[in-house]
């Protein structure tokens, strides 16, 4: 028997020994309560649901920054996909399509900021190199 359920037993115990109009009045004080607690279990699942999904095989590190850019980044079209570039994983964080001349940060699989794509300058190159010469992996995560 659960704590719950005891205690419901006490209170309709307690309530038999009143007045049958103080036992109705019990009873929908008992049936607001369950509707009630139904009610947080729900929001508590619902809330407790809300993990940000990450490809498998991602660096902890990245997982990580994923977590807490999907708290900054636009509603809409932030993404972060994996490339291949000078011969080693990076990541490009993409904010998405919440304002102009937005950069993409990218990221090497120890976190190291390689540098910025995009922006009002509309920048295309990484340590030199145009970044159109990275090869495209897979999504990693997107909003």
């Amino acid at each position: 028997m659960n704590d719950v359920t005891l205690m419901l037993n006490c209170v309709i115990i307690f309530a038999l020994i009143r007045s049958p109009l103080q036992v109705r009045d019990i009873h929908n004080q008992i049936i607001k309560m369950k509707k009630l607690l139904f009610s947080i279990m729900i929001a508590i699942t619902v809330i407790g649901c809300t993990k940000t999904a990450i490809e498998k095989g991602t660096p902890n590190c990245i997982e990580n920054k994923i977590v807490d850019f999907n708290k900054s980044s636009c509603d809409k079209g932030a993404n972060v996909k994996e490339y291949t570039f000078h011969g080693k994983s990076v990541y490009v964080f993409d904010p998405g399509t919440c304002g102009a001349d937005m950069t993409s940060e990218v990221i090497d699989a120890n976190c190291n900021s390689l540098g910025f794509l995009g922006g009002i300058t509309g920048n295309t190159k990484i340590n030199g190199e145009d970044f159109s010469n990275a090869k495209f992996v897979k999504l990693t995560w997107e909003k």
